[in-house]
């Protein structure tokens, strides 16, 4: 791997002040319940302000933090990449410790690594993993309030599951999107989709290769509804078919999901 060396002027090239210029990725954890989403908006809290400025307060100087994946206001997240520029000597774990302890309580990193100095946490992506998870029960468990959706009613997971099992391989998602910008493909390949069960607890993962906006929640909304019995398997793919946007619903609640992963082959490689 290799690292631009900057300098101020010419005649400084035998300096031993002389400071290289390093790209760092992390994996970076939050609680999305007190962002208004992952990227930056105007007088707006979120993740990436936070991450940039954890990064000014140790480097003395504003960087652009660029991540892998937009969540939502409220989506969670264990395995979110960001990665940025800084002209420093510390070393990578440094780095990992200084900005813990800059960050505020909902938002850490781990895995600080350097990596090649092109190295995009998005557009190197190859594999993005999401969960979704339902508490099934009669009555509201209060410790799940932030990272489950709450559904009362008895669910057919076997139904569920079946849904899951024809989302799978390449197809076009648009029904499952909200609007997109002229242009972008609505293809994404599907390579696992399921649910399993953990006591009251309904677990849906699902990896692809890219998401669409709002793509698992409305996923895991029309899931819910064939688990209750208000829609079947065959009307949501028949749905998935058509291709009109925004179709396949309802949209589950941001609080219940959360990006688990987001894989590379090669660049970072935690």
């Amino acid at each position: 791997m290799s690292t631009l060396r900057l300098r101020k002027t010419t005649k400084e090239k035998s300096s031993p002040d002389a400071v290289d210029a390093k790209r760092f990725a992390a994996t970076v954890s939050y609680d999305g319940g007190g962002f208004s989403g992952s990227q930056l908006q105007p007088n707006a809290r979120t993740v990436q302000q936070e991450l940039e400025s954890a990064v000014e307060g140790l480097f003395g100087t504003r960087y652009r933090v660029a991540m892998a994946g937009r969540t939502d206001s409220g989506v969670h997240a264990v395995g979110q990449v960001a990665a940025f520029d800084a002209l420093t000597r510390l070393d990578q774990a440094t780095v990992g410790r200084a900005l813990n302890a800059l960050l505020p309580e909902d938002v850490s990193v781990r895995d600080v690594r350097e990596v090649p100095s092109d190295f995009d946490p998005r557009r190197w992506a190859r594999r993005r993993r999401y969960r979704y998870t339902v508490l099934n029960s009669r009555v509201r468990l209060p410790l799940w309030r932030r990272v489950a959706w709450h559904v009362e009613a008895s669910l057919d997971i076997a139904a569920m599951q079946r849904l899951a099992e024809a989302l799978l391989g390449r197809q076009d998602f648009l029904a499952c999107s909200g609007p997109l910008e002229p242009g972008r493909s609505s293809e994404r390949t599907v390579i696992e989709a399921g649910w399993r069960q953990e006591g009251c607890l309904l677990v849906f993962d699902i990896e692809a290769d890219a998401f669409l906006p709002h793509m698992v929640r409305r996923i895991v909304g029309a899931s819910v509804s064939v688990g209750r019995g208000s829609a079947t398997v065959e009307e949501i793919t028949g749905l998935l078919r058509r291709k009109a946007v925004g179709t396949i619903g309802p949209t589950a609640p941001a609080h219940g999901l959360c990006l688990e992963h987001v894989i590379y082959d090669e660049g970072y490689l935690p």
